[in-house]
This record gives C-alpha cells, structure tokens and sequence, in this order.
C-alpha cells in the first residue's frame, strides 16, 4: 500500500495524486506494490525477476503506461532491468522516473536500465522524472541507462529530467536509429551545493534520412558540478544537431563536450553550445515589474527548463 511519503515522491515524480489509470507498474524499495494491463499493453517480470518486460500491440495508439519507482529504505541500492517492445504503427506514453525519499544518515540510490525496441511506424513520447526528497542527511543516487533501438519511420520523443535533491547522477543514453526514423531528446538537469551530475551520450544515425537532436539545459548552483558528453556519429544520409545550454550561479563548474563523427559524405551534423551567467538586463527588467531578486532568478531558471 502506498502511505503519505509514497503519495508525495508520486507526485514529485509522475504527477500522480494516486494509482494512474490505464497499465501501470509500481515499485518501492525493489518490490511490486501494484500492476495493471490493459488489452494493448501486458507488463511481467523478466526472466531473472529483477525487471519488467512492456510489450505495446502494433497499432496501439493514445494509451500510456506509467512505471515510477519510489524508494524510502535507507542503505537500499536498487536495480531494476525494464524492456520496452513498441509494435509497429503505435503511438503510446510512458511515464517513468524514480523519487527518492531519504529519512537517515544512510545513502539510497536507484539504477534504471531501460531498453527499447522501437518497431516500425511507432511513435514514442517517453518521460522520465528523477528527484530526491526529505530530511535524511545520506547521499541520494540515481544512474539511469537508456538504449534505444529504432526501426525503419520511427519516432521517439525523450524528456529527462532532473530537477532537485540528487547528490550524485551518472547517466548513459545509447541510441542507434533506423532509416527516416527520428529522436528527440532532451535533458534539464539542476544541481546546487555539493551536487554532481554526469550524462553520457552514444549516438549513432543508421539509416538513411534518419534525424536526431539532442537538447540540454543545465543549471548549477553553489558548487555542484555538471558534465555532458555526446558522441553523435553518422553512417549513412542524415541529420543531427547537438544544443547544450548552462547556467552557472555561485560557483558552478560545468563541461560540455560533443563530437561529431561524419562517415557519409551526406551526412549534415551541427553542434551549437553555451556556458554564461543569468544577464542582469533580465533581472533589471523582471524586477522592475515588481518581482525580488530571488523570484526574478526563480523565473529565469523556470523558462529555461521548460
């Protein structure tokens, strides 16, 4: 059963106020607390049990299925191995992500792998929330890995986010996309005090006419630390762009770093990154419209996420 804390890391992390309708699967602190399918989307434990495996009918189109996982045991490290098979010609969302709730001196950290295998003509929105909560003074972790697999006309839409309370992230994103198939990404990351986040991204263009940007919008506070490495590589007709935007406050250290590998004399791959401070014009202006400092900052870094 899901108590106060569990209701509160839901709606941190799925802006859920209870169990979502429609396929669900609920974890807290490495076990199954509630599953629901429906007549397209069946979920089940993989083979080793440490995991769940989605499968979306072809044709299967404006359902969702949320998979949050809540975690409150303190010393918990969990791991969890997801497989996602998206049918040909569906159009679903998945709504994914981990809260943690931390009450102790001890650390609770949480590692996702996700696979998914994208079929032809499928369209994929997927939403992944990462955030820590409470009181406790022990060291919140997240590692997420996501490795995307993508027929021929696919697409697939990945927002990831991390807005607060994590101490340490190391993410990975590994794509490989078919031909004139195209994927979206896009991270937003803060971190303050102490804090340290790390994403790593392997990209590889396919197919011809394949297309994928990459997006991500950092901001650092205190003196936590941001890195973000992409490796967008091209093997046949394609396009990719790479965008990395950071904020740095206080005494934030940030580094960015994309390659582009072009290994087809018509591949088009385009980088454009940028590291700089809040522009005082735009405080002057927000405050002189009545905001204080601290709400003119909040409002910047607000619009800079979304």
């Amino acid at each position: 059963m899901l108590d106060a804390i569990d209701k509160k890391v839901l709606k941190e992390v799925a802006d859920l106020e209870g169990i979502p309708k429609g396929a669900y699967n609920i974890r807290k602190n490495g076990q199954l607390v509630g599953r629901e399918v429906s007549a397209n989307i069946n979920i089940e434990a993989n083979e080793k049990g440490d995991g769940i495996v989605i499968d979306i009918k072809p044709g299967t189109v404006n359902e969702s299925v949320h998979i949050p996982v809540i975690l409150s045991q303190a010393g918990l490290h969990d791991v969890v191995y997801n497989t996602f098979n998206i049918g040909e010609d569906s159009d679903v969302t998945i709504v994914a992500g981990c809260g943690i709730h931390c009450g102790s001196s001890e650390s609770e950290g949480h590692s996702g792998i996700h696979e998914f295998q994208i079929k032809s003509g499928a369209r994929v929105k997927y939403i992944e929330k990462h955030v820590a909560i409470g009181e406790g003074t022990g060291r919140r972790i997240l590692n997420p890995t996501t490795k995307i697999f993508m027929a021929e006309n696919a697409s697939a839409e990945m927002e990831l986010t991390q807005i607060g309370g994590v101490d340490e992230a190391k993410r990975y994103n590994e794509a490989k996309i078919g031909a004139g198939s195209v994927l979206l990404i896009t991270e937003r990351v803060m971190t303050e005090g102490s804090q340290a986040a790390e994403s790593r991204n392997e990209i590889e263009l396919a197919g011809t006419n394949s297309k994928s940007n990459i997006v991500s919008r950092s901001v650092l506070k205190g003196d936590s630390k941001q890195d973000f490495y992409v490796n967008l590589t091209a093997l046949a007709k394609c396009y990719g762009h790479i965008e990395c935007d950071a904020i740095i406050m206080d005494n934030g250290n940030n580094q960015t770093i994309p390659a582009l590998r072009a290994l087809h004399p018509d591949a088009e791959l385009t980088h454009e990154a940028s590291i700089g401070k809040i522009a005082n014009d735009q405080l002057m202006k927000l405050m002189s419209l009545g905001l204080t400092y601290d709400e003119a900052v909040n409002r910047i870094i607000q619009g800079f996420l979304k």
